[in-house]
């Protein structure tokens, strides 16, 4: 019996003959590895149990409690489900006991209460070559990303604070909020995937969450206060949660930004302690007031300047009884003077330093002070030249002079030739009354 022929019906006017009336399926990719790979899922090892990559921990405890596997050190791992993949393969070719070391636990007990873990770990040279592969690959994708954004133009995004809008570049947001509102999450150039950290950010805010503390308040308002009176307006550096978004966790195989930076401290540590015996330290030279020598020592400073000037300075500071700080006036005044090209005797001004010199040689006026009122004054307590090495060689001699004095002070004894004069007239006596007069109170 022939097959009924479709065109031999007749088809209402204005029904579609293209409609689906059944349901169709796309074909299925064929099983195994290759397929696994492509999926969004991390797979068991051992079994066809999948789960999400944001489920990670389930997936470890999977296959301790069902495969007694155990992987060692596994927040080191740069790329989970590449490391996972591989070693599913690997697995798959050759006897787990080639690749990990066996821990028996229950050693003791009966042999059929013991277990044997399977220890999966870097002591395994592939194991560790796979990690530092994992780990450099990962690395060159953060830095191609981190140059992306540095050099993009594109970027658009608001201020979390002002509802200020940037365009540009994300430098330009990133030091807005450093300046304006003193939140400072870094360099721009040390930040990446700068998008969704401020995604993360912006949603805690939302969610009325302190950014440093995560604790969550009933209004905006309250936040705000909270995160000023704090000093809460900054992320807390050990919230592994933005570990992801600094160049320096990606560094370096195995190191968080806090091993990297305690190595770079004992680095300096070290430098610190290094033998400095063969440390030749190069001495000060002080500069003469009236011209241009140069002495390594205040006394063949002195000495040049009574010898080639005529200026005595300690004779001047022994006649004039000069403490340290008068020393430091007098020794900024005449460095003012003589900058000037004027004669601090008479006053008199020239066109060039060494006329002026020659004027008070000639004169005598160069050993000859004026009144201490015209150089005894606040303003010189600042220096002339910043750098006057002078000033840092003076001593001060007024505890000297203190003890010379206090040798010359006369000391005047009671008259004894009238003894009952003498205790009527006695401080000591007046002592006496009011401490005889205390004792009769009590």
């Amino acid at each position: 019996m022939a097959a009924p022929s479709i065109q031999s019906e007749s088809v209402p006017v204005g029904i579609n003959t293209e409609c689906i009336l059944e349901p169709l399926s796309l074909p299925e990719s064929p099983g195994g590895v290759d397929a696994v790979e492509s999926s969004p899922y991390v797979p068991c090892i051992f079994c066809k149990e999948c789960y999400a990559l944001a489920e990670q921990n389930q997936l470890l405890k999977h296959m301790i409690i069902e495969h007694k596997l155990v992987i060692a050190d596994v927040k080191l791992v740069a790329d989970f489900r590449s490391y996972i993949l591989y070693w599913k393969r690997r697995f798959a070719e050759q006897p787990i006991t080639d690749f990990c070391s066996v821990i028996r636990t229950n050693s003791k007990a009966p042999l059929e209460e013991q277990d044997n873990y399977f220890l999966l770990c870097d002591a395994l040279p592939e194991d560790r070559l796979l990690r530092e592969q994992l780990q450099q690959k990962r690395l060159r994708e953060i830095l191609e990303q981190q140059q992306q954004e540095r050099y993009d133009t594109s970027f658009h995004s608001m201020c979390m604070f002002c509802d200020q809008e940037f365009t540009g570049n994300r430098s330009v947001l990133l030091n807005h909020m450093a300046r304006e509102h003193a939140f400072n999450i870094g360099l721009p150039d040390n930040i990446v995937n700068c998008y969704e950290f401020l995604a993360v950010l912006q949603g805690k805010l939302d969610n009325l969450q302190c950014l440093y503390c995560e604790k969550v308040f009933r209004d905006k308002n309250t936040l705000k206060d909270h995160m000023r009176k704090k000093q809460h307006r900054r992320i807390n550096a050990k919230n592994k949660e933005y570990d992801k978004f600094y160049i320096i966790n990606y560094l370096e195989f195995g190191k968080s930004w806090e091993e990297v930076q305690s190595e770079d401290d004992r680095e300096l540590l070290d430098d610190l302690e290094e033998d400095w015996s063969d440390w030749e330290e190069h001495p000060v030279c002080a500069v003469c007031l009236f011209c241009e020598q140069q002495a390594d020592t205040t006394e063949k400073l002195y000495l040049h300047m009574q010898k080639s000037h005529g200026f005595h300075f300690p004779k001047i500071k022994s006649e004039h009884g000069l403490n340290f700080y008068q020393q430091v006036k007098l020794v900024n005044f005449i460095r003012r003077e003589i900058h000037h090209c004027r004669c601090y005797n008479c006053q008199e001004k020239f066109e060039s330093k060494g006329g002026l010199i020659s004027h008070m040689e000639e004169t005598k006026h160069i050993a000859l002070l004026p009144a201490r009122s015209t150089w005894d004054q606040p303003q010189y307590y600042f220096p002339t030249y910043e750098n006057d090495t002078l000033l840092c060689t003076l001593s001060d001699s007024e505890d000297a002079k203190t003890e010379d004095q206090s040798e010359e002070i006369p000391v005047v004894s009671e008259d004894i030739s009238s003894l009952k004069a003498l205790k009527q007239s006695s401080v000591l006596n007046q002592l006496l009354c009011k401490e005889n007069k205390s004792q009769e109170k009590f």
